[in-house]
């Protein structure tokens, strides 16, 4: 199975926090492959893969459920739900991804446009 991470080292690894890996365990995203006998959460590569399957679709606006059904056709456990016609789900995300990545760059740029402005500022004589 591999090495067990204590959840600090997969915070560390993830860039995520101790909360919200955490919460995505509190409502079934991921869950850690075993316990310690003091009861600490085990992680393992596949775990860590899987949050940042999770990381990649927060920026995108995913809720959770989404995050749950395209978790069930990415990266299927036993506890998945059952997705009907998932080559059709995926397509449906993958468009959903497109379009936010297209928002995002929209807004990119007009923060990187502010920016160069404000740049401008400081470098030109008062």
């Amino acid at each position: 199975m591999g090495e067990r991470m204590q959840i600090g080292e997969v915070a560390e690894r993830t860039g995520l926090s101790l909360r919200t890996i955490r919460y995505y365990e509190e409502v079934g995203l991921v869950v850690p492959s075993a316990r310690s006998q003091g009861g600490f959460r085990l992680y393992t590569d596949p775990d860590v893969d899987r949050l940042e399957l999770i990381k990649g679709m927060k920026p995108l606006g995913f809720q959770l459920d989404e995050m749950r059904d395209l978790l069930a056709i990415l990266d299927p456990t036993p506890d998945s739900p059952e997705i009907d016609d998932p080559r059709r789900r995926l397509s449906e995300f993958s468009e959903q991804a497109e379009q936010s990545c297209r928002k995002l760059r929209t807004r990119l740029a007009l923060a990187e446009r502010f920016a160069a402005m404000l740049r401008d500022r400081l470098d030109s004589p008062q």
